[in-house]
């Protein structure tokens, strides 16, 4: 047989089950040599090599990289001094892995000459292996645009071998999403029908997701790119789908949203409805006998862990040294509507500028969507069964107005405590909060989940059934059916404990999408797609959009005064995060890397590059 594999290559699938394809490793000399025959001719080293793809396809936003959250709207940098961020990285969540490509076609040039497996099992693991492809070409596309579709190809360079049949030029942008969908429906129908274990590997309702992903996509950028005043395009259509294509993107993610609504595989979770929020949580964060979640990043003890815990516990709870290193803002807490409000404003101040009092630091939060208790530790919150203090200070009562009296963290005076362990502050110290929240969702309340030497097995999905609604939903409302897509949009609503709604726009799509999939890897990509980053994060110290803010509760002293003893909020930019967020029209696409260009001549730059 034809050697496929590197022997580093091969080293590296034996020792990477789940594993996150550490580069490193690729650049040891192995100690033991496998054969391709060894290696196609064992099924548990095919899946040892199925495995270590699993584990190189996590990118953009995640739970292993917390900061990465900090960068939008959702969360603020606790972890010392300010991060001055302002601008976006030309190479901002890009992804260019031709490598695993290619190790993945070589797979499917060794899986399908072995003798070991049957045609069945051999289709199987085609399917699998090629839906990992199928999401790394989406990955690229939705950063970069339209890239070289390489198909089955496995390239090999001899020396004085002409190099330019191996150089292909860059897709149509439609072309990607067209080739990812198209995929899809090849290999569907050899994919399993039932969840799997910790939804940790596809089935056929997880890759008919990203079929539904990518078709939505598609059909937003050919919608409001061309609403531009001057859409993003090049001559070729490498970055840019005609006007005319929207309709055939959406109609293609409506039914197959659909197919995936109506499977009966999955559901909007609703196992405690006398307490929405921690049915929230527990419909994403929990995997036992979940099911909401369809295809997930898994994590397992010992080995495969995540330190999003660790790193994001509060003080008050924490089970090491770290602790804080980011916790949402407020412009994320506002965007929950209330239960009878839809704006979600929270009232600290009457109209007159005056303090609102309450009796307790939750009160203010009072009916607002269940949900952003599922996803937020909020000042007073209980987590692990304890409250989690958020406390800046005390606001004293001094001759008809109030003085502000901050501590530092844990300080109590003859009044009570005067600053939170927990914070927040606006200080540099490191390990106490500074935006008057903590994350919730991703936070493992697992004893030991806290600790360098365990850390976390949460999982972190990728695709879950509330997606599959609220695409339904848009691609119905791109469509012109208004009934059908409301009903969709309350159907996940309804979950949630929010009054339906009677009529749509975009915004209540942004909206919704916003709130349920936080911290979900879905913002920024949202707000591309439907071309809204610009202005949402238009660098304007004036925009309150731009700019992160942060929530500090004081205790009220005012002994003699009904209010004493209760809690009063300021609102206030965020201390740790100065600068307000500045998108440009750049960012639309990443910026293609000179090195590329310089091997693939036939590889054109993105526009503003």
């Amino acid at each position: 047989m034809k050697k496929l594999f590197s022997n580093k290559f091969i080293l590296l699938a034996l020792v990477g089950l789940l594993s996150t394809g550490c580069n490193d490793i690729l650049d040891q000399d192995p100690d033991k040599i496998i054969t391709d025959e060894q290696v196609f001719g064992d099924e548990i080293m095919i899946n040892s090599v199925l495995a270590n793809f699993y584990g190189r396809v996590q990118w953009g936003q995640s739970t292993s990289d917390g900061y990465g959250y900090t960068l939008l709207d959702e969360a603020g940098k606790s972890d010392g001094g300010p991060d001055n961020i302002q601008n976006y990285a030309d190479d901002l969540w890009r992804i260019y892995d031709y490598t695993l490509i290619r190790n993945i076609n070589q797979f499917l040039v060794g899986l399908r000459s072995a003798n070991a497996l049957n045609a069945d099992k051999k289709l199987a693991y085609e399917a699998e292996a090629r839906f990992l492809r199928a999401w790394t070409y989406f990955n690229m596309a939705r950063g970069l645009g339209g890239m070289p579709i390489v198909g089955d190809d496995v390239f090999e360079y001899s020396p004085g071998k002409d190099i330019t049949a191996l150089q292909y030029a860059r897709s149509t942008e439609s072309e990607v999403y067209t080739y990812i969908m198209k995929e899809i429906d090849e290999i569907n129908e050899h994919l399993g029908d039932s969840p799997t274990i910790n939804a940790a590997r596809i089935n056929k309702w997880g890759a008919l997701m990203l079929k539904a992903r990518a078709a939505v996509y598609a059909g937003s950028l050919a919608n409001y790119n061309n609403k531009m005043a001057s859409p993003i395009k090049t001559t070729g259509g490498e970055v840019g789908i005609p006007a005319s294509e929207a309709q055939k993107f959406y109609e293609a993610a409506l039914a197959t949203a659909e197919q995936v609504i109506n499977s009966g595989k999955y559901q909007l979770s609703l196992k405690k409805p006398d307490d929405l929020s921690r049915n929230f949580y527990e419909a994403i964060n929990i995997k036992e006998n979940n099911v909401e979640v369809i295809w997930a990043r898994d994590y397992k003890y010992p080995g495969q862990t995540v330190d999003f815990t660790k790193n994001n516990i509060p003080a008050s709870h924490a089970e090491d040294i770290d602790r804080a290193y980011a916790g949402p803002i407020l412009n994320l807490v506002e965007d929950f509507e209330y239960i009878n409000d839809r704006d979600g404003v929270l009232k600290n101040k009457d109209n007159q500028g005056n303090y609102i009092f309450y009796d307790t630091p939750l009160a203010i939060f009072q009916d607002k969507d269940p949900r952003l208790e599922g996803s937020i530790i909020l000042p007073g919150s209980i987590f692990k069964g304890e409250v989690v203090t958020l406390q800046a200070g005390q606001k004293i009562l001094q001759g008809g107005a109030y003085v502000t009296k901050i501590g530092q963290p844990g300080t109590s005076d003859g009044n009570g405590l005067i600053t939170s362990t927990n914070g927040p502050i606006t200080s540099n110290l490191q390990y106490v909060n500074k935006s008057g929240f903590f994350f919730r969702k991703f936070l493992d309340e697992t004893p030991g989940a806290s600790t360098r030497g365990r850390n976390s097995e949460m999982w972190f999905p990728r695709f879950r059934f509330a997606e599959a609604v609220l695409i339904a939903s848009e691609a119905a409302f791109e469509l012109g059916n208004q009934g059908k897509a409301i009903g969709y949009l309350n159907q996940v609503r309804s979950r949630a404990g929010l009054n339906a709604l009677t009529n749509m726009s975009l915004n209540d799509l942004v909206q919704e999408r916003r709130v349920e999939f936080a911290f979900e890897d879905h913002r920024y990509w949202d707000l591309k797609r439907w071309r809204l980053a610009d202005k949402i994060w238009n660098g304007s110290t004036q925009n309150p959009d731009a700019i992160q803010y942060a929530l500090f509760p004081y205790k009220v002293v005012a002994p003699g005064s009904p209010n004493h003893g209760k809690w009063v909020f300021d609102k206030q930019p965020f201390s740790n995060s100065p600068n307000p967020r500045f998108f440009q029209m750049k960012n639309y696409y990443n910026f293609i890397h000179q090195d590329w260009i310089n091997n693939n001549p036939k590889i054109i730059r993105n526009p503003y590059q």
